[in-house]
């Protein structure tokens, strides 16, 4: 997808990259940082997203002025607003505070899911929920599974959000999945990963690393699979819902999706890895259970 080179007509000031509205902020233009895999790895993202049925962002490959990024549908509806984490439960970003350790006090599985718990935050909007989905809670299950299998770390207070109508409040649809499938690492440190015999520098070792932005009571911050479980534990119905759907969609598909970025987007050593993560957090997300 090409975008126009008039086409900018408000630049977005939330978050580190650079990006812009434009066609009347119907569409949102992100630019990845350049010597990243953050623009295919958000469209891998979502269509994994796509195929486990959760709510997503869409997201398009897309150049603009000889940049390469993403673009994406606006899916605030009109006359809606959007309302992200932080101002939900309290954190509040500035150079003054200790953000990891507000972080670690507020941004908690407990607190969060008391919140998405509540009856007056609905599901998202268009979205056909399964019987097994009741709250927006067992939405945001989903969401964690989602991240669990990417290895997405960066599911902070400002990557998640409720969407505020006159009458109504429902949790958005999940959005922002860059920092996800290994995007930042280097080839060689991928291969080295993929062809080693010591287990401890394989990329098995590599995705139990994986760290979650949410932290437990005792402030400690969880794994991604360690906030899926938690989560799940809560809502044990959703987390056996959201891994039927991963069982559905098999390794063939996750390695059909990665395979399916252009080669002038990502490297042979990014494609296999990304695909061996996904594959390795696949087994271990199925292997679990909830009490």
């Amino acid at each position: 997808m090409q975008v126009p080179k008039g086409a900018p007509e408000q630049f977005e000031q939330l978050g580190t990259k650079s990006k812009f509205w434009f066609e009347n902020e119907a569409f949102l233009f992100k630019r990845g940082r350049q010597g990243t895999g953050e623009n295919w790895a958000e469209k891998v993202s979502a269509e994994v997203a796509s195929d486990l049925g959760l709510p997503h962002a869409s997201y398009e490959l897309a150049t603009f002025d000889q940049h390469q990024g993403v673009v994406t549908p606006n899916f605030v509806p009109e006359g809606w607003r959007l309302v992200h984490g932080n101002e939900l439960i309290g954190v509040v970003s500035t150079r003054e505070t200790a953000m990891g350790e507000l972080r670690r006090r507020m941004h908690t599985v407990r607190r969060v899911y008391a919140l998405l718990k509540h009856p007056n935050i609905l599901v998202p909007p268009t979205w056909n929920q399964p019987d097994a989905i009741t709250n927006a809670a067992g939405v945001f299950v989903g969401y964690l599974m989602l991240d669990a299998l990417i290895g997405n770390q960066d599911r902070h207070e400002e990557n998640w959000a409720v969407l505020v109508g006159s009458q109504q409040v429902r949790l958005s649809p999940t959005f922002d999945h860059a920092s996800s499938l290994g995007r930042n690492e280097s080839d060689e440190f991928r291969l080295t990963r993929m062809e080693s015999i010591d287990t401890a520098r394989s990329v098995d070792a590599y995705v139990r690393k994986a760290k979650s932005q949410l932290y437990d009571l005792a402030k400690k911050r969880l794994r991604t699979l360690e906030a899926f479980r938690a989560f799940a534990e809560l809502e044990p119905e959703a987390g056996a819902h959201w891994q039927e759907r991963l069982r559905r969609v098999s390794e063939e598909r996750l390695r059909e999706v990665i395979s399916e970025v252009p080669e002038e987007w990502i490297t042979e050593p990014a494609r296999d890895f990304a695909y061996e993560m996904m594959r390795i957090n696949r087994k271990l997300i199925l292997a679990e259970t909830f009490q």
